[in-house]
């Protein structure tokens, strides 16, 4: 699994004019399967990204986690992830999972992420999403698992 996380004061994501996810301050976590994961990558991802020490403790420093903060999570799929640009300009997305077993894992991932106590919103699977954040520090993480 791969994912791309970001430190967000507020995050959405919409579907043909309809917001379909959204979260105060927390994370907006993009999240492509690869491949070859499974459903113990998907745990393993939530359970590392639910207790990843990103946000603030009262003396400044990135000490706390978002199971610490209270704070939220939008989880948006994002096969685009997956791309290899070594070859050219054109990037390649083979390394993706086909589609069926990317939703299931994402599904599986996300349902994770809420086993870990973290509040959880999404963006829609395959669809063609607009996103709106506003990142925070800036603070952007990739996490391959």
């Amino acid at each position: 699994m791969r994912a791309l996380v970001q430190r967000v004061t507020e995050a959405s994501v919409t579907v043909d004019g309809d917001i379909t996810g959204q979260t105060g301050p927390g994370l907006l976590i993009f999240v492509c399967a690869m491949q070859d994961d499974d459903v113990a990558r998907c745990e393993l991802l939530a359970a590392k990204i639910a207790k990843l020490r990103i946000f603030q403790d009262p003396a400044g420093k990135m000490n706390l986690s978002l199971q610490d903060t209270g704070g939220s999570a939008l989880v948006v799929s994002q096969f685009t992830l997956a791309a290899d640009t070594r070859g050219g300009n054109r990037p390649g997305f083979s390394a993706a999972a086909p589609p069926d077993k990317g939703r299931a894992l994402y599904e599986h991932f996300t349902n994770a992420l809420r086993a870990q106590g973290v509040t959880c919103e999404t963006g829609r699977f395959g669809a063609s999403m607009q996103v709106a954040l506003v990142n925070d520090g800036p603070v952007t993480i990739w996490l391959d698992v």
